[in-house]
C-alpha cells in the first residue's frame, strides 16, 4: 500500500494543480490521492477532468467542518495536506463570518481529527498575508503575525492553532506561507483572472486606488513544488515561506497583462481603493530553499502569457452561470 493522502479543497486552484501533479508523470510513487472538496464557487470538478479513471484517485464532496466525515478519512489516510480555505479578501470584507468557520473551525476539525487517528504528517497551507504589510525587506517565518484582514485573520487564527496541535500533542504539522499566486484555473475574482477575462470580453478592469501596492508573484506550479518539498522533506513544527523575489506594483502587474492580452492602457479604470489594502507583502524564502531545496521555476512574464492562453482557449470554463 502507498501513502494515502488526503487534499482538502482539492477541485480549487492551487489545490487541484498540486492533485494533478502528484498523479501526473513527474509525481511520487505509490501515493493514493483522496480530494476532500465542498464545490463552493470556487470549486470545480472540471479542474479535476481525467482523474477519475486513475485507481490511486477518489474524490469526496464534503465540507471540512463535517467533522464526522472528516473523522472517517482520517483514519483510512497517512496524511492531510489541507488547501480548504475561503480566500478572497474582498468577500472577507463584505463577510468574515465563512472564513472563520471555513479556515478556522474546519482547521481545528481536521487538526483534532489528525491527533484522533495518528496522522504522519499535516501540511497546512497557508499565505503570506498573515504577516501584515513590509514596508522594507521581507518577512521571515519568525516574524510576529500582524493580519488587517478578516481573510487574513482567519489565516492567522488556523496557523496558530496548527502549531499549537504540534507543540501539545506532537503532531507533525509544516506550514507554507505563499506568495501570490497566478496561473491557469484560479477562479475570476482575484486579480489576474478577473482582469485577464475581462480584457479577452473587451471590457474595462477595475485597479484599485493608484495602483502602487506591491505584491510577489509566484506561479501556482511552482507553489505546489514548494508544498511538495515541505510534505516530502520538511521538519515537524516549522513554518516555510514559499516566494519568488518577483515584485511588482499592481500598475506594473495590469500593464503586463494589458500587453499580453493585446489590450490598449485605456481599459483601465481606476476604483476606489479596498478597505485595509495592505501597501506590500514580501517573504524571505531562504529557508525553504536551504532547507527543503525549494527554487521557482517560471519566469513570470512567460507564466502570464501561458495563463492568458489558456483562458482565450477555456472560455466554457471561466464563462459558467455562476461566474
Amino acid at each position: 500500500m502507498g501513502t494515502r493522502i488526503l487534499v482538502t479543497g482539492g477541485a480549487g486552484f492551487v489545490g487541484s494543480t498540486y492533485t494533478r501533479m502528484l498523479l501526473g508523470p513527474e509525481g511520487p510513487d505509490g501515493v493514493e490521492i483522496t480530494v476532500l472538496d465542498k464545490l463552493t464557487y470556487a470549486g470545480n470538478p472540471e479542474n479535476l477532468a481525467g482523474l477519475s479513471s486513475d485507481p490511486r484517485f477518489t474524490f469526496v464532496r464534503g465540507d471540512v467542518c463535517d467533522a464526522r466525515l472528516v473523522a472517517s478519512l482520517a483514519d483510512r489516510h497517512d496524511e492531510i495536506v489541507h488547501f480548504a480555505a475561503e480566500s478572497h479578501v474582498d468577500r472577507s470584507t463584505r463577510s468574515g463570518t465563512p472564513f472563520v468557520t471555513t479556515n478556522v473551525l474546519g482547521t481545528q476539525i481536521l487538526l483534532e481529527a489528525a491527533v484522533r487517528h495518528g496522522i504522519a504528517t499535516f501540511v497546512h497551507v497557508s499565505t503570506d498575508e498573515v504577516y501584515g504589510s513590509v514596508d522594507l525587506g521581507a518577512w521571515t517565518e519568525e516574524a510576529p503575525l500582524a493580519p488587517t484582514t478578516p481573510y487574513s485573520a482567519s489565516k492567522a487564527s488556523a496557523d496558530h492553532l496548527a502549531l499549537a496541535h504540534h507543540r501539545t500533542h506532537g503532531l507533525d504539522v509544516r506550514i507554507s506561507r505563499c506568495a501570490n499566486n497566478y496561473g491557469p484555473r484560479q477562479f475570476p475574482e482575484k486579480i489576474v483572472p478577473l482582469f485577464i477575462t475581462r480584457l479577452l470580453k473587451g471590457l474595462t478592469v477595475p485597479l484599485y486606488g493608484d495602483g502602487s501596492q506591491v505584491r510577489e508573484w509566484l506561479h501556482v506550479d511552482d507553489h505546489c513544488r514548494g508544498v511538495e518539498l515541505i510534505r516530502t522533506r520538511g521538519r515537524a513544527g516549522r513554518v516555510y515561506n514559499l516566494g519568488s523575489g518577483v515584485e511588482l506594483t499592481n500598475k506594473e502587474l495590469t500593464a503586463l497583462l494589458l500587453e499580453a492580452c493585446e489590450a490598449p492602457a485605456e481599459r483601465v479604470r481606476h476604483v476606489e481603493d479596498r478597505k485595509g489594502h495592505d501597501s506590500r507583502y514580501s517573504v524571505d524564502w531562504s529557508r525553504a530553499h536551504d532547507e527543503v531545496g525549494y527554487l521557482p521555476r517560471r519566469d513570470l512574464r512567460q507564466g502570464l502569457a501561458e495563463t492568458v492562453d489558456w483562458y482565450r482557449k477555456n472560455e466554457a470554463w471561466w464563462k459558467r452561470p455562476e461566474q
